[in-house]
């Protein structure tokens, strides 16, 4: 019977929830565009960005729960750190962690319907692997625009986890952090996965739960030397809220 359900769950995803995502995160996308450029980018940031994720979740069904909200401070500049579990990651983190989010991606979506001219439209910042100088430039343009209650995302593991668990960090997070001295605010994403896994095209309805860490907060005197510890650090503070067998 249960093979039976996810078999017809599955008519549900293609003939209603992708379908209607899709249209959703097009009009989305330019609703974001046109609110960047009527207004500010930081109204499409707080009010276009959360409904889309939020909508998205509530149509798969995602249930949510967070876990120290008051962590993040809606007038703090973070680097937010999470690890990756799920395309789902994304849409959790924009309708529930409540900051002006920029995020870290890759070069190529910017060419995804919607998805690249909005992003592009909200200031994040597009990157390209294996190209360091085009990263540093990206990096540095997007650190002008920086302002009070920003957070610069990144997905520390800098891939989706194939099997759940916790990759090794990348140092792009940490280097971001001590150049501008700005604090870490870790995030674990628990449960993404069991929703839809990297590189699958299925999509099942579950549970997703954020955990928001107090910030690793910076004195101001942070050094290149430091970020191996501040790597550390990072990661067994995400780590701590994930199941054991995937820490």
């Amino acid at each position: 019977m249960k093979i039976v359900l996810r078999s017809v769950y599955q008519v549900y995803v293609w003939l209603v929830l992708m379908p209607v995502a899709l249209l959703y995160t097009l009009l989305s996308g330019w609703a974001a565009v046109l609110a960047a450029k009527i207004w500010n980018p930081e109204v499409a940031s707080r009010e276009i960005a959360p409904r889309w994720g939020r909508l998205i979740c509530w149509l798969t069904p995602a249930r949510v729960e967070v876990e120290g909200a008051d962590n993040a401070d809606p007038k703090q500049t973070y680097v937010v750190v999470c690890n990756h579990q799920s395309q789902y990651d994304i849409f959790l983190v924009y309708g529930w962690l409540k900051l002006d989010l920029k995020w870290v991606l890759k070069a190529e979506l910017r060419k995804v319907p919607g998805v690249g001219i909005g992003c592009a439209s909200l200031g994040h910042i597009f990157v390209e692997r294996g190209n360091p100088e085009q990263t540093r430039k990206a990096v540095d343009d997007a650190l002008n625009r920086v302002g009070n209650g920003v957070g610069i995302l990144f997905f520390a593991e800098g891939t989706r986890s194939q099997d759940g668990r916790l990759l090794p960090f990348k140092k792009g997070a940490f280097r971001f952090a001590t150049s501008q001295q700005l604090p870490i605010l870790p995030v674990t994403i628990i449960g993404a996965r069991d929703i839809q896994r990297a590189n699958s095209l299925l999509i099942y309805p579950g549970k997703m739960r954020m955990v928001i860490h107090p910030a690793i907060e910076s004195d101001g005197h942070w050094m290149d030397e430091d970020i191996p510890q501040l790597m550390k650090q990072t990661r067994e503070t995400i780590a701590s809220a994930l199941p054991e067998e995937l820490r």
